[in-house]
């Protein structure tokens, strides 16, 4: 299944545009929640080229393929990939420019905790790209912009700002759903305010 998801031109075109959106800079660390053969990890170790990508996935199997795919990153320190769960991520000793997930938010036990957790993750003014391509069978534009939709919501009600969505033409149509996390002391204001 990995083997098939790393060779088929929409995985790869999908996640490839996924990066390209997120900007990222030489020394970004960037956290992929669900890295799969590891596309979008190398695409963005391509780009980090002084920085540090972080990748989890709960499965052992993407882990050795993904790893595979990236061994000169690896042994050169500038990749590290765990098999971890997103409601159960590792202590990070720093945190991170910018998170991505491709094609996973649905399958999080409570995607709006998730969210939460992951603003803590992020620095200030960090972002978070959360793609959702519909996989049901009869999905449409309107399916992926419904989704977008309620992504917006996950990440609005979570604390993210400068929302914006941005949408790949593949059928059906991709979606990129982008947002800035809220500073440490905006994070610090909305706790005590509970």
């Amino acid at each position: 299944m990995g083997w098939e998801m790393a060779l088929r031109p929409s995985n790869r075109k999908r996640n490839a545009w996924a990066v390209s959106l997120m900007d990222v800079q030489p020394s970004d660390r960037v956290l992929e929640i669900g890295f799969g053969p590891g596309i979008a990890v190398r695409e963005i170790a391509r780009r980090a080229t002084r920085g540090e990508v972080v990748g989890i996935d709960r499965s052992a199997v993407m882990r050795a393929q993904a790893a595979r795919r990236n061994a000169p990153e690896i042994r050169a320190g500038r990749v590290s990939l765990t098999v971890a769960s997103v409601e159960d991520l590792p202590a990070f000793d720093r945190p991170f420019d910018k998170i991505l997930a491709v094609n996973n938010m649905g399958m999080w036990p409570e995607p709006g905790v998730r969210l939460k957790e992951l603003a803590g993750r992020l620095r200030g003014g960090g972002l978070i790209a959360i793609v959702s391509q519909p996989r049901t069978p009869g999905a449409t534009a309107e399916t992926t912009a419904a989704t977008a939709r309620e992504i917006v919501g996950l990440l609005d009600t979570a604390g993210f700002t400068a929302l914006r969505v941005e949408t790949l033409d593949l059928e059906p149509p991709v979606a990129c759903v982008m947002g800035t996390a809220p500073s440490a002391r905006a994070r610090s204001s909305t706790s005590s305010d509970r």
